[in-house]
């Protein structure tokens, strides 16, 4: 299974994750149709799902276009059945989705959206998390509450340490901003930013995050109880 990152809109991450035996391929969460036309151009690849973390625009919006093009199904949670576009199959928290050669177990991850789901390549070792966990970050709580936030994060934490997280965003430096300030002393953390900043410095994709790291340098994964974890919360809201 090939993963390509594909740059959408102004700092979005979609990812065709591309069977390279069959030639066919999903992606997941498609902000805008056109750079995955770009990328899937002359290549004899054929786009047969598209998976939807949640339903927030930038990661939905190509899915009307992509739908009419390659004629793929799209997958999404059965709760947000009314506010994904073009959804076609509905899914449920703990069960595994299997279509050809990818298999994946479904996470309802809810705090940033109500509805927001994980698909977890466990064979793989891959995640995506779409804008629950980011690289030394988490998402804002928008329609969910700091429990379930904090309870999500929790399901992602149990998985193996050697797991690779593909989020929705590359907020990675701003994260690694508020990280450091509030984790002034984590040896972890101040090598892991120079690597930060020599990617970024390169124009290379700080995406994936492998879960150990995340583990020892993000702040939200290190919060052992609800409060703390909602003070630090609050704290990057305002930083």
């Amino acid at each position: 299974m090939k993963i390509e990152i594909i740059k959408c809109l102004q700092d979005n991450y979609s990812y065709l994750i591309i069977d390279e035996i069959e030639q066919i391929a999903c992606v997941v969460d498609p902000s805008e149709a056109k750079p995955i036309i770009n990328f899937l151009k002359n290549k004899k690849i054929n786009l047969k799902y598209i998976l939807n973390t949640h339903h927030h625009y930038d990661h939905v919006g190509g899915n009307l276009e992509l739908k009419q093009k390659y004629n793929c199904e799209v997958i999404g949670f059965k709760g947000d059945k009314d506010r994904i576009p073009e959804i076609d199959i509905f899914l449920e928290d703990n069960q595994i989705w299997k279509k050809n050669n990818f298999e994946a177990k479904i996470y309802h991850i809810p705090g940033h959206t109500t509805g927001h789901i994980a698909f977890h390549f466990f064979k793989e070792k891959k995640i995506f998390t779409g804008d629950t966990l980011f690289s030394l970050g988490c998402g804002r709580i928008f329609e969910g509450t700091y429990e379930q936030m904090f309870n999500s994060l929790k399901k992602i934490k149990r998985l193996p340490k050697d797991t690779k997280i593909y989020c929705g965003h590359e907020y990675t430096l701003q994260n690694s901003n508020f990280c450091i300030a509030e984790d002034p002393n984590n040896l972890k953390l101040k090598e892991k930013i120079i690597e930060i900043n020599e990617k970024i410095k390169n124009n290379l994709p700080t995406i994936p995050s492998i879960l150990n790291d995340e583990l020892e340098c993000n702040l939200f994964l290190k919060a052992n109880d609800l409060e703390s974890f909602s003070k630090l919360r609050d704290l990057k809201d305002n930083f």
